[in-house]
């Protein structure tokens, strides 16, 4: 039979919060109509992230583990090219967005979307207890990107997106960022590609043990968009590797 829907979590030092979102995910997409399967995707843990997800994955069939040992890129390029499913959805391992809302990534709630990205920005999303200091920083990481390599897009950092089968294998076989920004980097692929992109407004909870470091990460994506422009300039992106 095939996979309709896989949902990917990269998974580093995720031991305390990794299995309350897989109960929560599991849970959820047993109640719907469609086949699903999760792969894990454990990113060179110190801890015991890859012992909870090999015993979750013990007690569901439908559950796989995978490791990489390299950035969160590369962890979720090795799960999206590894997952089955006709529609592949990344998922941070806080579950920040209730998971009722997966649904609003797919068929038959959205149709005829290659990729559609979670956006805390877009008409109609929340955002619930984030300090505005981190929200400010947000924001002004987000107009350096609009500015620099992905005009007319609110939010390309959230950490839930969701890509078609086919335009997975193809931008996720391009890539090259192992690191934070490999977002930017498949979401210019896809606009160099043709492909269509859809903004999914969603209600945000900001996790106050967020791995994610503001000026480090800003200066560190900055740095990697002129990469994404150089690549583009020596061809890397126009051939399959």
């Amino acid at each position: 039979m095939s996979t309709f829907f896989s949902v990917i979590i990269p998974a580093h030092n995720e031991e305390n919060r990794l299995p309350d979102t897989l109960e929560q995910v599991q849970r959820f997409l047993e109640g719907q109509p469609f086949t699903f399967e999760i792969v894990i995707v454990e990113n060179g843990s110190a801890d015991g992230t890859l012992e909870v997800a090999q015993g979750f994955a013990q007690r569901h069939a439908n559950v796989r583990v995978i490791q990489s040992e390299r950035g969160k890129g590369a962890a979720v390029k090795h799960g999206m090219l590894e997952a089955k499913g006709e529609y592949r959805f990344m998922c941070d391992a806080d579950l920040s967005m209730p998971v009722e809302e997966i649904t609003n990534f797919i068929p038959p709630a959205l149709r005829d979307v290659d990729i559609a990205i979670a956006s805390r920005e877009a008409k109609g999303a929340v955002r619930y207890n984030e300090p505005y200091y981190r929200h400010l920083g947000g924001r002004l990481v987000n107009f350096i990107i609009k500015l620099f390599i992905l005009p007319g897009l609110n939010d390309t950092q959230c950490g839930f997106k969701c890509f078609r089968a086919d335009v997975a294998d193809k931008l996720f076989n391009l890539q090259t960022l192992e690191g934070w920004s490999f977002d930017i980097e498949l979401l210019y692929l896809a606009r160099r590609h043709g492909h269509s992109i859809r903004e999914i407004p969603i209600h945000w909870y900001h996790d106050m043990e967020t791995k994610v470091r503001a000026l480090p990460d800003a200066i560190r994506m900055v740095r990697d968009i002129f990469l994404i422009h150089a690549n583009a300039r020596r061809g890397i992106y126009d051939e399959a590797r």
